[in-house]
């Protein structure tokens, strides 16, 4: 059975509303912004393999490589896509590797939305 995907962005959901004390909320939503990021970021990696038989990068490239060839595409849902994606990226380097996150339940909020906008977009392809 293939996992569904998707299911990390549900999880991203639930870690951010489900927080008790300050440093298990910082963690959470931190954890949320990332699961957001890799939701939308493997559901539009498949969506090229699958849908348009790309042969994909076995490297870190893949992250550019699946940002670029939506943002190659002129159709409107597609650099909506690469937009989104650009920003969850962003937002992803920041959760994982920068000590101090201004902003951070807003910031997780914005990354669960834009990785809902980009799986509901790839629905509609």
């Amino acid at each position: 059975m293939s996992f569904d995907w998707s299911q990390y962005l549900n999880l991203a959901k639930e870690l951010a509303s489900q927080a008790t004390i300050p440093a298990e909320q910082e963690a959470r939503l931190r954890d949320a912004i990332s699961r957001s990021y890799y939701a939308a970021f493997i559901l539009s990696r498949n969506y090229l393999r699958d849908k348009q038989g790309h042969s994909l990068p076995k490297t870190s490239d893949i992250h550019r490589y699946v940002w670029q060839e939506f943002d190659i595409n002129p159709d409107s849902k597609y650099q909506l896509i690469a937009d989104n994606l650009a920003v969850l990226r962003r937002y992803r380097n920041q959760a994982d590797y920068d000590d101090n996150f201004p902003l951070l339940s807003a910031i997780a909020s914005i990354a669960i939305k834009r990785s809902q906008e980009i799986i509901s977009n790839l629905s509609s392809l």
